[in-house]
């Protein structure tokens, strides 16, 4: 049924809850998992002249590290399996990038995080997950921060 799944991430908390619930629906279906990373192009341009190229560093800086952590965390869950996560970085407005990312690779379902770095502004949803659910024309698990942990951001 999945053969192709998608995880969204931005390194937050949530994000690293919906990687666990991913490749666990992945490791279910023996599906190829996909990790994607968006910086932000909106973030970028938005902040001052003076700090962008250091702001895009950092947002690169934390991508990495945030597919680093699913493909090790991958590796956690099947360490007989090798390059079991293809990584992909892309930049522009995060919803419609991953959107378009999925519908390139023609992907099964999506996963993410409900809040990323943005945190409680978008209530319900995150505005980027809200996007993708809107938008994205394959199925979204969207995995939301237990309490506890939302507590530690």
């Amino acid at each position: 049924m999945f053969d192709t799944v998608v995880i969204a991430t931005d390194g937050s908390a949530t994000a690293e809850r919906a990687v666990t619930a991913a490749l666990d629906l992945a490791g279910q279906f023996d599906a190829i998992v996909h990790a994607l990373y968006v910086v932000d192009s909106g973030e970028v341009a938005g902040s001052p002249e003076a700090v962008r190229q250091d702001f895009e560093q950092a947002l690169a800086t934390t991508g990495g590290k945030a597919l680093t952590f699913v493909r090790e965390t991958a590796e956690t869950v099947d360490p007989d399996e090798e390059d079991t996560v293809v990584t992909a970085v892309r930049e522009g407005d995060p919803a419609k990038e991953i959107c378009h990312y999925a519908e390139e690779i023609d992907a099964d379902v999506i996963a993410t995080g409900t809040r990323g770095r943005h945190g409680e502004h978008g209530y319900l949803l995150g505005s980027v997950a809200e996007g993708v659910v809107r938008h994205a024309e394959m199925p979204v698990l969207t995995v939301r921060q237990l309490e506890e942990a939302a507590t530690e951001l």
